[in-house]
C-alpha cells in the first residue's frame, strides 16, 4: 500500500489537504473553552496574526512530518483491513505523540522567539488537545485518502 505522502502530496492534493487541515485547525481552535481555551485562542489569533497566510505555510512546512509520523498507524490500519480514520480514533494517544514529535523539533528550530514562547506556553497542555482533534483528523484523512 502506498505511503500517505505518496498518496496525499502531489500538488493538486496538497492544496487540498494544507486548505482542509487549516478547517480543522479553526474549528479546534474555535471549540476550545475555559482558560485554557482562551489561551488556545490567543495564541492562534497571535500566529495569525503574523502575516497573511502564515498558518497555510506553517501546515505547509509540517505536512510532509505529519504524513510520514502517521503513516505507521495508516499502515496497520490497512493491515488489519480496518477503516484509517477509526485506527486513527482508536489510537489517538499515539496520533497525538507522532504528531506532537514533529512539531517539537520544528518549535526546537523555530526563528521567530514570538512563536517559540507561545509553543512553550501552551506544549505543556498540548497531547490532550491533539487526542481531542484525532476525530476530526481522522474524517480529514478519510476524505483524502478515499480519493487519492
Amino acid at each position: 500500500m502506498p505511503s500517505l505522502k505518496e498518496q496525499l502530496t502531489g500538488a493538486d492534493k496538497r492544496r487540498e489537504i494544507i486548505e482542509d487541515a487549516q478547517g480543522v485547525l479553526d474549528a479546534e481552535v474555535s471549540d476550545k473553552t475555559g482558560l485554557s481555551g482562551m489561551a488556545i485562542k490567543g495564541a492562534y489569533k497571535v500566529v495569525k496574526g503574523i502575516k497573511p497566510g502564515f498558518i497555510r505555510e506553517v501546515i505547509d512546512s509540517l505536512l510532509d512530518g505529519f504524513l510520514e509520523a502517521l503513516d505507521p498507524i495508516y499502515q496497520e490500519a490497512i493491515a488489519e483491513g480496518r477503516p484509517a480514520g477509526a485506527h486513527l480514533k482508536a489510537n489517538r494517544e499515539r496520533v497525538a505523540d507522532a504528531l506532537l514529535g514533529i512539531t517539537d523539533r520544528k518549535a526546537d528550530r523555530a526563528k521567530n522567539q514570538t512563536i517559540k514562547k507561545l509553543y512553550e506556553k501552551l506544549r505543556p497542555s498540548a497531547k490532550k488537545h491533539v487526542e481531542a482533534a484525532a476525530p476530526r483528523l481522522a474524517q480529514m484523512l478519510e476524505r483524502h485518502v478515499a480519493t487519492a
